[in-house]
């Protein structure tokens, strides 16, 4: 059936409207907003527009913490955000509906300016580690945002200032180093306390603190540098492992 030239009419000028208010929303945002960005770069005495932007949630604290600095690193703290919202316990996200805020390393890799929740980053899960322990015929689901607007069934939710803020920053540094911002995502600050905890909770769970031990090192490396450490993921055992960053001037091989 075809639809008339009204209907089509219509169709597109929804979509031009709504476009439009996404691009309205970004730019609201850079126009209330951007002087915040700049501030708080420079009382964290790092240049902005950055080369690097790093970020690292600890969902039993419920906070998300903002790192930036040169390209090689050492980073310094721009701000940290508390958590308004986030669902689920401590553990992995392993399937589509559990409200599991997803544990492990990601990326940024998508800006939404239509979202429902004001504004929203997404978090690359799941990825190859994920995957990995994907049990047969159960979907993993997606769609794990960084968000405003207070409500979570898997995602991070902070504040629509802050998200706006995170936003602006994560987008421009984007387009300036063409690379996604990685965002690691961790039960809770594992040092030697933050384990202890955790070899608690997690009972005879060995798959889950065998997850929480291989995110260790990468918690551990950045405080003792504050470098972002190189991780991967063993396409054998689906473990995260992990490098110290390289430093600035070292070839690699």
């Amino acid at each position: 059936m075809r639809l008339s030239l009204t209907r089509v009419a219509a169709v597109v000028g929804a979509l031009l409207a709504l476009s439009a208010h996404a691009e309205d929303r970004v730019a609201t945002a850079r126009k209330q907003r951007m002087k915040d960005v700049t501030a708080l770069f420079a009382a964290a005495g790092t240049p902005w527009p950055t080369e690097q932007l790093y970020v690292r949630a600890f969902k039993h604290e419920r906070e998300l913490e903002v790192w930036a600095g040169p390209k090689d690193g050492p980073l310094v703290k721009v701000r940290t955000y508390p958590f308004c919202a986030a669902s689920g316990e401590l553990g992995p996200k392993r399937r589509q509906g559990d409200l599991q805020v997803p544990e492990g390393f990601y990326t940024l890799d998508l800006f939404n300016p239509w979202s429902n929740y004001h504004l929203s980053i997404r978090v690359s899960y799941p990825n190859a580690a994920d995957r990995h322990h994907q049990k047969p015929g159960v979907p993993l689901g997606g769609d794990i945002f960084v968000h405003g607007d207070c409500v979570s069934i898997g995602c991070i939710a902070i504040q629509d200032g802050p998200i706006e803020e995170l936003y602006l920053m994560a987008l421009d540094t984007r387009a300036r180093t063409k690379r996604d911002a990685p965002i690691h995502i961790f039960p809770r600050r594992l040092d030697a306390a933050g384990m202890a905890a955790l070899e608690k909770e997690a009972g005879s769970d060995a798959e889950r603190l065998a997850l929480w031990k291989s995110l260790q090192p990468a918690y551990t490396l950045f405080e003792e540098s504050p470098r972002v450490p190189r991780t991967s993921i063993n396409a054998r055992t689906g473990a995260y492992e992990v490098k110290p960053a390289v430093k600035a001037g070292r070839a690699t091989r």
